[in-house]
Formats: C-alpha cells, structure tokens, sequence
C-alpha cells in the first residue's frame, strides 16, 4: 500500500484554488490498499464530527487508485439463529473526491485509456476467421422472435417473484416492524 499526503499553504496554493491560498489545499493519495472496517467503528465517529463552530472549508484532492475497503457489521443479530449479514466489499479502480471552495464534495471516476497495440503486433488480416456460413445467419435470425418471447416471459415471472416478496415483507413487518432483510 501507499499514502501520500500533502498539505501546500499560502501563495503557491493559490494555483489550486483563491481559498486554497488563505486555508490550504490538501491532496491524498491512496494506492493498492485492502482494509477491513466494522460498522460500529463508522458509526461511533458520528460525535466526533459534529461541532458547534462551523468549520473552515479546506479544498482538497482525494486520489483513491486499486483500493479494496470491506464493510463488516459487526452488531449483535435480531435473531438468534441468524447467520448475520455478509460483508460488503467496495472495489474502486480509480476514484477522485474533490472539495472545492464552496465546500462541496465532487466524486469521479477515473476510466483508464486504452492501450495500443503496434502494428506489428497486430494479428494479420488472413488469420482473422471466416464469417458464417449464410444457414448459420438464417438459423440464429430465426431464433430471435422466440428468444425475445422467452426474455418477455422471464422479465414477467421476475415482475411477479418482486411483488410477491413485497407482499410477504409487507405481511411479516404487520408483526415485525423492525424487521430487516
């Protein structure tokens, strides 16, 4: 894993942001790590972030690059016999949160470019396969009415699966209330 941390103040940070140059920017960096969180952790950081001074807003760069975070509750269950909840992996590639002067948090992702490959490694246009016998064409353009039945018919079973779990949450809460799936 690594971090890198920065934190530039006064005139050279002015090339950031102008509240940059009087409060500061900050940039992070954050590279092939893996992390495991529980939910209690997250949650108890809730009176530690709350103040009565309004903060001054700190324009920041948070580079996060092949990170792995993993999200454990880690909560007594609501049943005895529940196996309780599986953990929640979050995978980014590549994700950059931005603050900027108005104090809002701006999230993006990062998409890689697509490497080239040489021309001469490139395959040859004489090993690329032949295109399909003409009857093959014919049998698969034959198909598609009927594939097209059969997805209309899975997305109405899926329709009616949804509405009746619906219906059997809605029954079980009637007695339950703080029932949780």
């Amino acid at each position: 894993p690594e971090v890198c941390l920065r934190l530039e103040s006064g005139p050279c940070a002015a090339a950031h942001s102008p509240l940059a140059e009087r409060n500061g920017f900050l940039r992070l960096l954050l590279h092939s790590s893996s992390t495991e969180l529980c939910m209690s952790s997250l949650t108890s950081l809730g009176p530690f972030l709350e103040d009565e001074v309004i903060p001054e807003v700190i324009p920041m760069e948070i580079e996060v690059v092949d990170a792995k975070i993993t999200l454990k509750d880690d909560s007594p269950p609501v049943y005895p016999t529940s196996p309780g909840p599986v953990p929640i992996t979050l995978a980014m590639d590549h994700v950059v949160v931005r603050r900027r002067d108005d104090g809002v948090f701006y999230l993006t992702a990062k998409q890689e470019k697509p490497v080239s490959v040489p021309e001469e490694q490139k395959a040859p246009a004489e090993s690329v396969s032949p295109a399909p016998a003409a009857g093959t064409c014919g049998l698969q353009l034959k198909q598609v009415p009927e594939l097209q039945r059969e997805l209309q018919t899975m997305k109405l079973a899926l329709a009616e699966a949804n509405m009746d779990k619906a219906r059997l949450l809605q029954e079980i809460r009637k007695y339950n209330p703080l029932f949780q799936l």
